[in-house]
């Protein structure tokens, strides 16, 4: 796989203890460096190992399809969604630099502002819903107002963010065990109580059906695109390609089939299942007390993926910010920023109505459609054109190579927009092959493979494409 002259460097010692991060958006440098490429899987499993994962499971048989023509649909959604996501990965360790901030070099200083934008709204929203979801969890049991347990959870993830990668890492990785063992016994419940196919009022295969599903779980994995190098980039340069993607693709899809599958199951036996109530009363059923025990053992996996997220959205902010004047935040800028991003997640989660929660998937849904041709853009300038060949310091300073503006990405980022208006299908609104397919929503296949095709076209007659490869030269650190 495509590199630059830093997997020539000699590997980092590892480091020992957990250390708060002082870096944000700038390379990390090579004595910094430390981690195994398998630390990976366990974060990914984890970071993946959420109910809202589970909840794109009930897709299919809400549909008609059967059980086990949900999973198959899952499996190859899944299988397609994640390979995109693992071949980000590998960016991290090869440039030292977060997800976001390496656009810049497809759409230029600020012309990278446009995705970053619309990754910020991502996180911010993945993380209502996830602190709205733990919060139902936590009430089943425990006493306390909505308002008092969104302030307590979104603390709990921002102090873990401001610490940093380290401690990021090191949540994510023994959360895995727990997850594993308790998750395993509700699987098991489910295999031995639950009878697959019961509830629908008529089991019919559709492609319609079939297509809404396998989407849903592509688009799902797709996401997570915007911030796996922030996870990957303190790795030495050294670590193998292929093990950062495999370990990147076996941790984020295995948590991901299980959980959906699982949900697929649920919703096939179960009457207007629901993450929270269906999984408690289904590990009651097989223990007294275990399914209640489950659901407030999810908690610690929806606070973990909050952080992830916090941790994101502060990078992509300041990438965003720095595009149009100098900073360079240490601690308690970071953790003025995490903190406000906090805050806007916990006044958002008061402001909704109950109701805003069964439209949420249409929120994502959108954000989908803005984040897929920023992906096939970045892989396509990274593993075709410039194979991995980049002058960093051009990243960071606005006279450099990569301009303010960078016109080829920012038009085939609007073509892939473009292309998939026919493929829609949001919140009632569909487009001509839409219709066609029954509401089944395609949009992210075209937007995909017109984004990558439309800026391999206007990229391949510049001068210097693909580069020779360059030396490592070092962004000046802040």
């Amino acid at each position: 796989m495509p590199g630059n002259a830093m997997n020539n460097a000699a590997p980092a010692p590892e480091t020992s203890g957990l250390k708060i991060e002082t870096r944000t958006i700038h390379p990390v440098p090579l004595d910094e460096r430390h981690g195994k490429a398998w630390h990976l899987g366990p974060f990914w499993f984890t970071g993946n190992f959420v109910l809202t994962t589970m909840v794109t499971g009930f897709v299919g048989p809400a549909l008609g399809l059967a059980a086990w023509q949900a999973v198959l649909a899952i499996l190859l959604g899944v299988a397609l969604g994640t390979l995109c996501m693992a071949l980000h990965a590998n960016q991290g360790p090869r440039l030292g630099l977060p997800q976001m901030i390496q656009s810049r070099a497809q759409f230029g200083l600020r012309g990278a502002v446009l995705p970053f934008m619309a990754v910020v709204c991502v996180y911010i929203g993945f993380n209502v819903f996830n602190v709205i979801l733990a919060t139902d969890a936590l009430t089943t049991v425990l006493p306390g107002s909505d308002a008092f347990w969104y302030a307590l959870l979104i603390a709990v993830a921002v102090v873990i963010a401001v610490v940093g990668h380290d401690l990021l890492h090191t949540v994510q990785r023994w959360l895995t065990y727990l997850l594993i063992g308790v998750f395993g016994l509700l699987t098991l419940a489910a295999l031995l109580l639950l009878e697959a196919d019961t509830v629908q009022r008529q089991l019919q295969f559709s492609w319609s059906g079939f297509l809404i599903q396998l989407s849903a779980a592509a688009g799902y994995q797709i996401s997570y695109s915007v911030y796996v190098s922030d996870y990957s980039r303190y790795l030495p340069p050294s670590t193998s390609a292929r093990k950062v993607v495999l370990w990147t693709y076996l941790g984020a899809a295995g948590s991901a089939v299980w959980l959906m599958s699982l949900g697929a199951l649920v919703a096939s036996a179960v009457v207007a299942p629901e993450a929270i109530s269906s999984l408690q009363h289904l590990g009651n059923r097989f223990l007294p007390g275990f399914g209640t025990f489950a659901i407030l053992m999810a908690v610690p996996a929806l606070v973990g993926i909050m952080a992830v997220n916090c941790y994101g959205a502060l990078l992509t902010g300041i990438s965003a910010i720095t595009a149009f004047r100098p900073l360079a935040p240490g601690l308690a800028g970071r953790a003025l920023g995490l903190g406000g991003i906090g805050a806007l997640v916990y006044l958002t989660a008061i402001a909704l109505p109950d109701s805003y929660l069964d439209s949420f998937n249409l929120f994502l849904q959108l954000m989908l459609y803005v984040l897929v041709p920023w992906s096939a853009i970045n892989l396509t300038d990274y593993y075709l054109l410039r194979k991995g060949n980049y002058v960093i310091p051009a990243m960071f300073d606005p006279a450099g190579e990569y301009g303010q503006w960078a016109w080829p990405g920012i038009l085939a980022y609007l073509g892939g927009l473009l292309a998939m208006l026919p493929f829609v299908s949001l919140a009632g609104v569909q487009g001509p092959v839409a219709v066609a397919l029954s509401g089944a929503d395609l949009a992210f296949v075209p937007g995909f493979i017109v984004s990558a095709l439309l800026y391999w076209l206007l990229m391949r007659h510049l001068p210097g494409i693909p580069p020779p490869p360059v030396a490592e030269r070092k962004a000046p650190q802040p």
